[in-house]
């Protein structure tokens, strides 16, 4: 942050220090590693799904899922493109709102706490994140990331 003021001059008081930030409670510790974690497992799912596009034998076994749900002639290769598309979203999109999570709640900034609120929020769908999500919508939780 710029400040704009001069320095103090001689004989006058200094500058406020500026406050510490309140260190989080060692029991929310644990939180940004959860969506580090989750991260991780999301470009481990890049991975693995970018190797079964770019393997031709995963691309012939694409085929055949999307012949056998009935598509044929030039709507299969149609298909698999939307598939390929959908799921490259859908996992960078899951692993950016991790590794957002995960950076935000590390520097305790409001955005890291509405992030994991989202991504906690989509994992409740399976049941996993509604523990977190009740972590996360605590008061105490919300005042240790200045959420009001």
């Amino acid at each position: 942050m710029v400040m704009l003021r001069p320095p103090p001059g001689a004989g006058s008081q200094p500058f406020d220090p500026v406050p510490r930030k309140p260190v989080p409670p060692a029991s929310l510790r644990w939180l940004p590693l959860v969506f580090g974690a989750g991260a991780v497992f999301w470009l481990v799912e890049l991975a693995q799904f970018a190797a079964l596009v770019a393997a031709p034998a995963g691309r012939e076994r694409m085929r055949q899922a999307v012949e056998q749900a009935g598509a044929t002639g030039g709507e299969v290769w149609t298909w698999i493109a939307i598939e390929i598309g959908a799921g490259l979203f859908f996992v960078v999109a899951a692993a950016s709102l991790h590794a957002f999570a995960y950076f935000g709640l590390r520097r305790r900034r409001p955005w890291g706490w509405i992030t994991a609120v989202i991504v906690a929020a989509a994992w409740s769908l399976v049941l996993v994140g509604i523990p977190v999500l009740l972590v996360l919508v605590r008061s105490s939780t919300r005042r240790a990331y200045e959420i009001p």
